[in-house]
């Protein structure tokens, strides 16, 4: 070999080690379909749920069907049932309205068939505000549905100002997390998870498998008899800050979700505190402000502040209904607003996030963060559920997290998921500019994809947050 062949090689080479691209995942059609199978449930995306009653707005339904590992099956032809019940019409992929009769319930019913694994259709709302309900289902497949929140005719739609965009500058670490909320529960029943056979503690097992952050949820008054734990209380002040010592113990990273409610909080359902109700928009507004300072400072206090805080769960239909339900954009904004300020007074140099349940439907992410940014409510980063019985395919999660990066300046992360944990966080930490920070899986003990099996043993796919931290964490 001569020396300038040589010299050559060595040169390519070192630019070649020199060279790191970010990874850049090609489709994902490989991963989440089959060609055949048996199929479990209807898969159901509505590309958005919220829509002005102006008898024009319109949304885009994808439908499928999945076998038990979540899997579209591209060759089924089955025939479908769409139930909507309230007001508005359906199309088809071609354009054309659907046939629609009305059943005993007085609900409008439409036939539908699969079509190389899956149906379309438009939903295109009426002049009515209120809830709109659209379930799909294929015998005796567990069915699914929608929740279509109709908003105001005259909403007022607001865009933000280019001065309303900063780029986030507070330091965020990548996150590989979990929420694991439910771990006292589970274990004032006596359960235990186990590793290779041996009994562990559920937050320090965490830690040995590759994770760095807990998420915990709060509530206001769970124990009240209508709240999440009746006469218990778990997941209230008390038990949060319990965990958080076990977190910091266990050297982990805490991220704080506030929901606002005495019970769940999310798309459907978010309901002010009992001690809240009826005093009017002020006082709700001092109560958000009031019980975010008491469990930030009473967190700080015995040294386990949140490295991250998200002000609300799931609130892209609102929080703190009927006052600050997004048909009511400024008292949503003035409550978020409340809580972020109050977050700020404690600790102004946590990152803090607005979380949204949207992880693939960027029209109807763009609508919220387009009227929330416009009235005036700041944050650090954007945390997307992603759950593809709902949230559309792995395709849409990354082009969703790549345009929202792209079009607010904010970092991104999956804040709740349970499926697909490879890709999830492939997606995410391929994002350019590091503008991914992470995800966090929701009850990986206890719901979904679960990472035990019955006996609480843990399974083969506790292994892959190994990989994952080993891959995106390690320098």
């Amino acid at each position: 070999m001569s020396k300038r062949i040589l010299l050559g090689l060595m040169v390519m080479a070192i630019v070649a080690g020199c060279h790191h691209e970010e990874k850049k995942p090609a489709g994902f059609a490989h991963v989440r379909q089959v060609e055949t199978g048996t199929p479990v449930h209807v898969m159901l995306t509505s590309y958005s749920t919220t829509l002005r009653a102006n008898g024009s707005d319109q949304t885009l339904m994808r439908i499928t069907l999945a076998d038990s590992l979540g899997r579209e099956i591209l060759s089924a032809k089955d025939t479908l049932r769409v139930t909507l019940d309230g007001a508005g019409k359906l199309s088809g992929a071609d354009g054309e309205a659907l046939a629609l009769q009305t059943d005993t319930a007085g609900r409008q019913v439409a036939v539908l068939a699969l079509s190389e694994g899956e149906a379309r259709l438009t939903y295109v709302a009426g002049t009515e505000e209120g809830k709109v309900k659209l379930e799909v289902s294929c015998g005796k497949l567990w069915p699914a549905s929608h929740e279509l929140h109709l908003v105001p005719g005259d909403f007022k739609m607001m865009a933000p100002a280019e001065s309303q965009l900063p780029p986030t500058t507070k330091p965020i670490a990548r996150m590989v997390g979990a929420d694991i909320s439910w771990l006292p529960e589970m274990e004032a029943r006596g359960e235990k998870i186990f590793f290779g056979g041996e009994e562990k503690d559920g937050v320090q097992l965490l830690r040995d498998c590759g994770f760095n952050t807990v998420r915990l949820r709060v509530f206001v008054n769970p124990e009240h008899e209508k709240g999440y734990s009746p006469g218990k209380g778990f997941c209230d002040t008390e038990h949060t800050l319990a965990m958080a010592r076990r977190v910091k113990e266990a050297g982990m990273d805490l991220l704080l979700n506030f929901h606002y409610s005495d019970y769940w909080a999310d798309p459907q359902q978010q309901n002010q505190p009992h001690a809240w109700a009826g005093k009017g928009f002020d006082a709700l507004c001092d109560s958000v402000a009031a019980h975010t300072i008491r469990v930030m400072t009473a967190l700080r206090a015995q040294g386990t502040p949140p490295a991250m805080v998200q002000v609300g769960n799931e609130i892209n239909h609102g929080m703190l209904w009927p006052d600050g339900h997004i048909s009511q954009p400024d008292h949503l904004a003035a409550l978020l607003k409340a809580g972020v300020e109050a977050v700020e007074a404690v600790d102004p140099s946590v990152p803090i996030m607005m979380h949204i349940a949207l992880g693939g439907q960027n029209d109807e992410s763009v609508f919220w963060l387009d009227n929330m940014i416009a009235r005036g409510v700041r944050f650090d980063l954007i945390g997307l559920s992603y759950y593809p019985r709902w949230h559309g395919t792995l395709d849409d999660l990354q082009a969703n997290m790549l345009a929202l990066t792209q079009k607010y300046h904010k970092p991104v992360n999956v804040v709740e998921y349970s499926w697909y944990k490879k890709e999830v966080h492939d997606i995410v930490f391929s994002l350019p500019g590091d503008m991914g920070k992470g995800a966090c899986i929701w009850e990986p003990y206890g719901w979904g994809e679960r990472v035990t099996d019955r006996q609480k043993n843990t399974n083969a796919l506790m292994e892959i947050y190994r990989q994952v931290h080993d891959t995106y964490l390690v320098p």
